[in-house]
């Protein structure tokens, strides 16, 4: 019914072969330092995705601050977990170019600063720019390659590393609720949040630890082409000096002809200063050489990322051309919302059944972060198993999502909002195979724009999800229509993954006649 792992990535299957010959000789894939790579991108998960899901407690806040409507406000934490993914294709232009650790660095500085500016804001359109656009940028600058570095280390346990990974949202939302919470009541919601702009800095750390892996054949001709360059920088320099001294010495000849009556201390004397300005000039030279070499070499790199880049969305190879890619996207379109939604409404829901004692003891959303650290290190663990390919995984865990957000507008109590909750938490634990799955699509060449359409698509998802929901509850005065509607639009998206694999088949079965007939 479901396509098999390997059937996924058949357009790239050489290109695996290919890659798992280079990086089976590396000490560092599946072991070493990509542990590190792990903690990395789960302390990101923590500090980006966790803040993001705990942004009701400033909600609330900026409601009592700011006394705008539901709908506007809501728009401050759809903009930024928004925008953090929508970025996803152009943050793949500065990982072509820059790479990850540099890309991360510098949206660790943006987040940071993103947060310290708004805890200075004086109404909501403020927060806008300074939390919605500046953060949120920043965000998806560190996010998408904290995913794109482990999928890179790792071959064999990719679906357990990016299970593993990723548990710092579920981490991180249980944390940051708590954390934000003190803080909004010990220090009020701007200190909060200069508070959280610090710690944010943090990120700049994990973007340092994303080390790039170079392959064996990659890193020999690097080391070539340094000793290359450095034999002839030493040839050019000791030619220069050998032109030097001979000029030298042909000078003090000629002085020595025309000023016989000088001494020779003078003459002596006058040779280190002449010396002295040649090599003066000759470094001016140099370095400005190198300046100029600098400047064409970053060039170079630059048209190489954007022709990567635009190749992979514009040109002939466009990622576009591979249907079940393109159902994958528009899968995207309507995913994230199904798993935004019940964050951001769920606090009220709880209010209007009067289920807030037992809801203060025991946060629903709480329940869904902790239990959805568990169903990504569970799905991961299966997904890399030999029994079942991880895109059944996948598909079976997305059916699970769907038929909770059916039902959860049933339940009227707290046990039974807990067990629907705690199954959204296991199910959405397959945003860990994600990557996985891409990369089966596209191969590891293209996961990085890959990945960045997928979570542009999610953004757009996460963007239009909560703000769609208040404003039918502005309508109807209820929640249900809510998650029924986007109930219907995400078996819409399901339902296209099963339906594009089936109609690729029916294409390719013509193919496969023809060329038995020419045989």
């Amino acid at each position: 019914m479901y396509a098999s792992h390997e059937d996924i990535g058949y357009e790239f299957g050489d290109e695996s072969k290919e890659r798992e010959k280079k990086l089976r000789s590396d000490p560092d894939i599946d072991g070493g330092w990509a542990w590190m790579i792990v903690l990395s991108s789960f302390l990101v998960h923590v500090l980006i995705m966790g803040s993001q899901m705990a942004l009701g407690i400033l909600n609330m806040e900026w409601l009592e601050e700011f006394s705008q409507s539901r709908g506007l406000t809501a728009w401050v934490s759809s903009l930024s977990m928004g925008i953090t993914l929508i970025v996803g294709p152009f943050i793949g232009l500065f990982i072509n170019t820059c790479g990850c650790r540099k890309t991360a660095i510098t949206g660790g500085i943006l987040t940071a600063l993103g947060w310290i500016l708004s805890s200075y804001a004086s109404n909501v359109h403020y927060l806008f720019i300074t939390f919605g656009v500046t953060a949120g940028i920043g965000s998806g600058m560190v996010y998408l390659p904290a995913v794109v570095m482990v999928g890179e280390y790792f071959q064999k346990r990719r679906a357990l590393a990016q299970g593993l990974s990723t548990t710092g949202t579920g981490f991180g939302t249980f944390l940051m609720t708590f954390l934000l919470k003190y803080l909004c009541m010990e220090f009020g919601w701007r200190n909060a949040m200069f508070i959280q702009g610090a710690i944010c800095l943090n990120l700049c750390v994990c973007g340092a630890l994303m080390r790039p892996i170079y392959y064996k054949e990659e890193a020999t001709q690097n080391s070539g082409e340094r000793n290359n360059c450095q034999s002839k920088s030493h040839a050019k320099a000791l030619s220069c000096s050998a032109e030097t001294l001979t000029s030298n010495g042909i000078f003090r000849e000629d002085e020595k002809e025309t000023n016989e009556g000088q001494s020779e201390v003078e003459k002596l004397g006058n040779l280190p200063a002449l010396e002295n300005k040649d090599v003066a000039g000759h470094g001016k030279n140099i370095y400005a050489l190198c300046i100029l070499k600098t400047v064409s070499q970053l060039m170079v790199t630059i048209q190489k990322g954007f022709g990567l880049w635009y190749s992979s969305y514009f040109g002939a190879a466009s990622l576009f051309t591979n249907g079940r890619f393109a159902a994958f996207v528009f899968w995207a379109l309507f995913a994230y919302s199904t798993f935004v939604i019940p964050f951001i409404h769920l606090p009220e829901i709880v209010k209007q059944y009067h289920l807030s004692a037992q809801n203060d003891i025991f946060p629903l959303t709480s329940m869904i972060a902790i239990v959805h650290i568990f169903g990504k290190v569970i799905l991961g663990i299966i997904s890399d198993s030999t029994c079942i390919s991880a895109w059944n995984v996948f598909m079976i865990a997305n059916f699970t999502l769907v038929a909770c957000i059916f039902i959860l507008p049933l339940m009227h109590t707290y046990a039974g909002l807990a067990v629907v909750c705690a199954l959204i938490g296991f199910s959405s634990g397959y945003f860990s195979l994600m990557p996985v799955v891409t990369e089966d699509l596209v191969g590891i060449k293209h996961l990085a724009n890959a990945y960045g359409i997928i979570i542009c698509a999610n953004g757009i998802s996460a963007l239009l999800g909560p703000p769609f929901a208040g404003w039918i509850y502005d309508l109807t005065q209820k929640y249900d229509f809510s998650f029924y509607i986007c109930g219907l639009l995400y078996m819409m998206g399901i339902l296209s993954l099963l339906i594009q694999p089936c109609i690729g088949k029916k294409k390719q079965t013509p193919e496969k006649s023809t060329e038995n007939g020419k045989v």
